[in-house]
């Protein structure tokens, strides 16, 4: 690093569980975010203001003005753009250092198996089922630890999946794909504002962790979160040995 790296990141190299060697991990690290909206929005940026050197962002949507309401790293002036670019505009506002990569593509199998190899961490901030678990697939097949979130009305929970540890279970471990949930979507149930931020937060956390070596101890745990009243549920989950997925890995 050099000076002005030592003083943008001396916060960080305080800390006794990172230091500079965490944080030349993070310089020299890659992450792939997936969704540019409410949970990518918190996770770009304090990845790329905590100076994670290489960011790829995949989003296929443009900013609209509903958004704003939660996805804080778009505004109003860059409305009709596409979010992947906007953030990409966020973040060099922050850390111009950081190499941001922005992909105005759908997070679809071709895009997965040519984007996660490349990755250190991949973080999953999209709003459906298909795409969490294609996503999962694409993790699990290539060895890439996964933060997953998710946020809709006053509701959220987050976890690491990262199925090349010892019982930890992949995201179909916990949620089978044959059993797909009811499609719920901000635009007709509504979001809480800041619950995208904690959650968001939480996962941008997890992320750092895994890349600059700390311990990571969401693996193999389900936080969920109730917006109304604050409350945490931490449910332990295990690798299930007949998943579809990750059983034969």
């Amino acid at each position: 690093m050099d000076d002005a790296q030592l003083l943008r990141y001396s916060r960080h190299i305080l800390l006794n569980e990172l230091g500079i060697e965490g944080q030349e991990k993070l310089l020299a690290a890659h992450a792939l975010v997936i969704g540019a909206g409410g949970l990518g929005s918190p996770v770009a940026l304090y990845l790329g203001s905590a100076g994670v050197g290489r960011i790829t962002v995949v989003d296929h949507d443009e900013v609209d003005a509903t958004n704003l309401q939660r996805q804080i790293a778009h505004t109003l002036e860059r409305v009709g753009q596409p979010k992947a670019e906007s953030i990409r505009t966020a973040i060099a506002q922050i850390n111009p250092d950081a190499m941001v990569r922005a992909l105005t593509r759908r997070a679809d199998a071709a895009l997965l198996a040519e984007q996660v190899p490349l990755a250190d961490v991949v973080i999953d901030c999209t709003d459906n089922f298909a795409t969490r678990h294609a996503i999962n697939l694409a993790c699990v097949e290539h060895g890439k630890p996964l933060v997953s979130g998710a946020a809709i009305r006053m509701d959220g929970q987050v976890s690491v999946f990262d199925s090349t540890r010892p019982h930890a279970p992949c995201y179909a471990c916990v949620f089978p794909p044959e059993v797909a949930p009811e499609e719920t979507r901000c635009a007709t149930m509504g979001v809480f504002a800041p619950l995208v931020g904690i959650i968001g937060a939480m996962q941008a956390a997890e992320a750092l962790k895994l890349l600059s070596g700390m311990a990571c101890h969401l693996a193999g745990r389900l936080l969920m979160l109730d917006g109304r009243d604050l409350s945490w549920t931490d449910i332990r989950v295990d690798r299930n040995p007949d998943c579809p997925v990750c059983s034969h890995r």
